[in-house]
């Protein structure tokens, strides 16, 4: 599956959570499985915690960090956001 496949599975709705991105059909934010999987946690686990994801769905919330990345850098030696 190419990454503009994988973007559909992720929604940007104001009237689901606040029109942050979740995972398409629910209320799982991206930066929630970007966060869980930045910890440590593994996809399996994330996949037994939430069983309303696939691993596709994974994937597709990393293609849309990996797309965000193209539009905005974060200088992390300081902390601050340059656009």
């Amino acid at each position: 599956m190419e990454a503009s496949d994988l973007l559909t599975r992720i929604q940007i709705d104001p009237a689901v959570c606040g029109g942050k991105p979740c995972v398409r059909g629910t209320r799982i934010w991206v930066t929630l499985i970007l966060d869980l999987l930045a910890g440590g946690m593994s996809q399996e686990e994330l996949l037994r915690e939430y069983p309303q994801l696939q691993a596709v769905d994974v994937r597709a919330c990393i293609a849309y960090a990996a797309e965000m990345s193209r539009e905005r850098f974060i200088d992390v030696s300081k902390g601050s956001a340059c656009a």
